[in-house]
């Protein structure tokens, strides 16, 4: 049991500890190349939010994680089978559930910590911010947080070498042999800013990759995996302990 992953404590436990920061990991489910489980992104989430906030805790930083929520915005994808949409504004409805109990119990500080590069979390902690000023909202994708040239050689955004070097570290019983996985080749946009980045159309999956991977995950090793998984969780464990930390009516200087 560990008194910072709110779905393994228990009552008992946490009945009088004063919670600092609250982290909801938020991921999603939907096919990720042939070799690897719908699930990878729930699964991505959940250790890294478990490892991170362990670390803080033994800084002495008072932090809960949430259960995961297992679905995110998927509307580019509605014909592959069983990927799971959930509407940005469900995803605004339950994050103002959850920050209404927050704020309600004196905890003032959730972080968003993100799975799934489909969601979009920043304009609805804008309006939850003017709906609950006493609440520091923020998020974070854990994707971007490391410069991934430094530990992987294939550029990709979905199933590719960097997530499944993280699932054969996390959950190897769930990876299929990479023979076994396509090669995650994407197809890019026909329309120069739209390839170029400084303009955004949604991908249309199907018409972009053959085996909804994008990025080859040929290359893919636990070692790396691990490397990655480490030095990420303990820059996220920094993270978390400060944010925890920080005096809300001190955080400019």
């Amino acid at each position: 049991m560990k008194s910072y992953l709110l779905a393994e404590t228990n009552w008992k436990a946490i009945q009088h500890e004063k919670f600092e920061l609250a982290i909801l990991p938020w991921g999603a489910t939907e096919a990720h190349n042939y070799h690897l489980p719908y699930a990878t992104d729930v699964y991505e989430a959940d250790h890294i939010a478990a490892e991170s906030a362990r670390l803080a805790w033994e800084k002495g930083a008072k932090v809960i994680v949430l259960p995961t929520v297992p679905f995110g915005v998927n509307s580019g994808q509605t014909d592959i089978l069983l990927d799971i949409n959930m509407h940005p504004s469900t995803q605004l409805a339950v994050l103002n559930d959850i920050v209404e109990v927050l704020n309600r119990q004196g905890i003032r500080k959730m972080l968003v910590l993100n799975s799934h590069g489909g969601n979009d979390f920043k304009p609805m902690l804008r309006e939850l911010g003017v709906r609950y000023p006493q609440m520091h909202l923020s998020f974070c994708f854990w994707f971007n947080i490391l410069d991934r040239k430094n530990y992987f050689e294939e550029k990709g955004d979905h199933a590719d070498e960097l997530e499944t070097s993280v699932m054969l570290h996390l959950r190897p019983d769930l990876v299929l042999p990479l023979d076994e996985s396509g090669d995650g080749a994407a197809k890019t946009h026909t329309v120069a800013a739209f390839r170029e980045g400084w303009a955004w159309s949604e991908r249309k999956w199907s018409q972009v990759t053959a085996d909804t991977g994008i990025g080859n995950p040929k290359k893919a090793t636990v070692e790396k995996g691990q490397r990655f998984f480490q030095d990420l969780t303990e820059k996220l464990g920094v993270f978390f302990y400060e944010l925890a930390k920080a005096d809300l009516g001190q955080m400019y200087e």
